[in-house]
């Protein structure tokens, strides 16, 4: 099926930006996304148009609030572009982006994980726990799995999740998982917090710390202020701001900001 997307949308950074670690590029220009048991293969054929390996339905009811259609990110863009000369830079450079609504707890899960992880890790990691608890889906390109349900995890013991190449993480995973079974955290009550409420939720997990709660508030929740202070971000305000948190000021749309300092420092200013 054919769809025109008349905005920013570029494949390529979506996946690759840092807010999800199940895109892939399976092909010349065929990214795979994944969310649910739902899966979808999408290739750009010319300006604003796109192939999607889905129907209206699905496309309709799935897929264009996962990639946030809705919303107008050149509009957005051009506002933050107009901050300054460096925030001009990095929003050209980062044009495309858009903030994916993911499942709640697979970006809680995938954000623990990627504490002190290169993206390749963090990637290997998260497939490896789709396919040891998730179940298989077959597309006409490959084999994938989902990512499983809190209820598929339920069971799972310390070990069982460090075979999946956790270390360390493997307990903080444990954690997270019998505090929602225990229903200290419910992770779908918490779309109904305040910002700083569901920050400070999250953190009731162990290993959970500001970074790893305002990526899933950003990237999970849809919480678009928020701004996760990751290596590259700390280098961006130490370097390119001369210590001073610029996205404090910005306050509106600051974690769209964020994704396209993010990805200008990690892939665009070597």
């Amino acid at each position: 099926m054919k769809i025109t997307i008349n905005d920013d949308f570029d494949l390529q950074k979506i996946a690759n930006c840092g807010q999800c670690f199940r895109a892939k590029e399976i092909s010349n220009g065929i990214y795979r996304f994944i969310t649910g048991a739902n899966v979808i293969y999408i290739k750009k054929l010319h300006e604003n148009t796109f192939d999607v390996s889905c129907d209206d339905y699905q496309w309709n009811n799935i897929w264009e609030n996962y990639f946030d259609i809705a919303t107008d990110y050149k509009s957005i863009r051009n506002n933050i572009s107009k901050l300054n000369d460096y925030f001009k830079k990095v929003s050209d450079v980062g044009q495309g982006i858009r903030i994916l609504k993911q499942d709640f707890f697979e970006t809680l899960i995938s954000f623990i994980i990627s504490q002190r992880k290169s993206i390749p890790s963090i990637m290997s990691s998260v497939e490896r726990i789709a396919e040891k608890f998730g179940k298989p889906i077959n597309t006409i390109y490959e084999t994938v799995y989902t990512f499983p349900t809190f209820e598929q995890m339920q069971s799972s013991s310390v070990l069982s999740l460090s075979n999946c190449g956790l270390g360390y993480r493997a307990e903080y995973i444990r954690d997270a998982i019998e505090k929602i079974y225990e229903g200290i955290i419910d992770l779908d009550d918490l779309k109904t917090k305040k910002d700083d409420d569901l920050i400070d939720e999250l953190k009731k997990i162990r290993g959970v710390g500001d970074k790893v709660a305002n990526c899933v508030a950003l990237f999970a929740y849809h919480r678009v202020d928020r701004v996760p202070i990751d290596v590259w971000i700390a280098r961006a305000i130490d370097e390119d701001f001369n210590g001073h948190n610029y996205f404090a000021d910005i306050a509106r749309n600051a974690g769209i900001a964020q994704q396209y300092v993010f990805y200008y420092k990690k892939f665009a200013n070597g």
